[in-house]
């Protein structure tokens, strides 16, 4: 039994496709999506408490320090990639690890490169979670952004990314949660159960 038939069906279906090719366009100018006039910080603040996140200001990871016993259960396992946090928690550089073992984490602390004021979103690579189950296996998430790196929309969250090169990147907003069962919103659903983003700066 050969392939022939099927190859040459193929071929044809790909050539007819080469010769029907729409012209060629300029990519639209969409400079004029930008934010509004609110404050980034602010906004960003609303939409994250809005789907189900927290933000809390700080000035540096010393305050950070004192607030995480008053907002988790630092009495179980915490795990961060930040070595500003590493009497906080365990550090985790980034060595090789069985994902398995980390199902017990209460809580990961990490950074993100920025925060999208328009959805509460954080962009994170494994440059800076290190491994990419740690933010969402863990049953609670705590993400450090600087404060001036909060920019309005994601279109100017993809100027950023476009040009940069990252193995693993994603936009985390909020945490976990559906509403397939009976319409009823429940967080916490497949990932952490909250979501906490300190402001730094």
């Amino acid at each position: 039994m050969t392939n022939e038939p099927m190859n040459a069906s193929r071929d044809k279906i790909l050539a007819a496709i080469t010769q029907n090719q729409p012209a060629s366009v300029p990519v639209p100018d969409i400079s004029f999506l930008k934010g509004g006039p609110e404050d980034p910080e602010e906004k960003f603040t609303t939409v994250l408490t809005t789907i189900g996140g927290k933000v809390l200001k700080v000035k540096g990871f010393d305050e950070i320090k004192k607030l995480l016993p008053e907002h988790f259960d630092t009495g179980k396992r915490v795990v961060t990639t930040l070595a500003e946090l590493s009497d906080a928690g365990q550090l985790y550089a980034g060595e090789p690890i069985d994902p398995h073992t980390m199902e017990d984490i209460e809580l990961t602390i990490t950074s993100a490169h920025f925060a999208v004021a328009e959805n509460g979103a954080v962009w994170v690579t494994e440059e800076l979670i290190k491994q990419r189950v740690l933010p969402f296996i863990c049953q609670h998430l705590a993400v450090v952004v600087n404060a001036g790196s909060i920019v309005p929309t994601m279109h100017e969250a993809y100027q950023k990314i476009g040009n940069t090169t990252y193995g693993f990147g994603t936009f985390i907003a909020g945490p976990s949660k559906t509403a397939d069962i009976e319409q009823s919103l429940v967080l916490g659903a497949h990932g952490p159960r909250s979501m906490t983003v300190f402001i730094l700066g």
